[in-house]
């Protein structure tokens, strides 16, 4: 089985949970795609670095991130699975807000400033989290150069409209769920 067999079976056997729920987004729906127990799994983790990495290996990107805390352990797991390979990938990661103590930075790690970025995000149903990162990281002066989910639900307007690629390891079809 190829790693992106292997995740799949993974998100479906873990991270899928049935009964009502209410998304981010304010909708609800008749199960979750919960891709905290992927991302954070010490078997499905490393699978999520290297699909995550093939899916995007050609968009040149130096460094890795979201905003927190979907994006947080997808980028952590593409900067283990780089390592792996002999590439050096630096992984930042987007606040919702600024600090108002500290160094007061917005997005924390490595700069972003003048580098080519690719923000990612675990699952994407409206793409709000994600095109906030977007936004704060041209306004750091990033060079957004893709946007990557894991698992798309939605938003293919707004993410159409940030002008650079996107691209999703799998679909809710993919996962054998219906869309709401």
């Amino acid at each position: 089985m190829s790693d992106r067999e292997k995740l799949l079976d993974e998100i479906k056997n873990k991270g899928i949970v049935h009964g009502r729920v209410v998304l981010s987004s304010g909708k609800e729906a008749d199960w979750y795609v919960d891709l905290r127990r992927i991302t954070l799994d010490g078997v499905a983790a490393p699978l999520v670095g290297r699909v995550m990495l093939d899916l995007t290996e050609d968009l040149g990107y130096e460094a890795v991130g979201g905003l927190t805390l979907g994006a947080d352990p997808v980028a952590t797991a593409m900067l283990h699975a780089a390592a792996a390979r002999g590439r050096t990938l630096d992984a930042f990661v987007v606040r919702k807000a600024g600090k108002a103590h500290g160094l007061q930075r917005r997005i924390e790690g490595p700069d972003v400033a003048g580098r080519r970025v690719l923000a990612v995000e675990d699952t994407t149903t409206t793409g709000g989290s994600v095109l906030t990162a977007v936004e704060a990281l041209r306004e750091a002066g990033a060079e957004v150069v893709g946007i990557a989910t894991i698992v798309h639900r939605g938003g293919d307007e707004a993410l159409a409209a940030t002008g650079v690629p996107y691209r999703s390891a799998y679909t809710l079809t993919d996962l054998g769920i219906a869309s709401h």
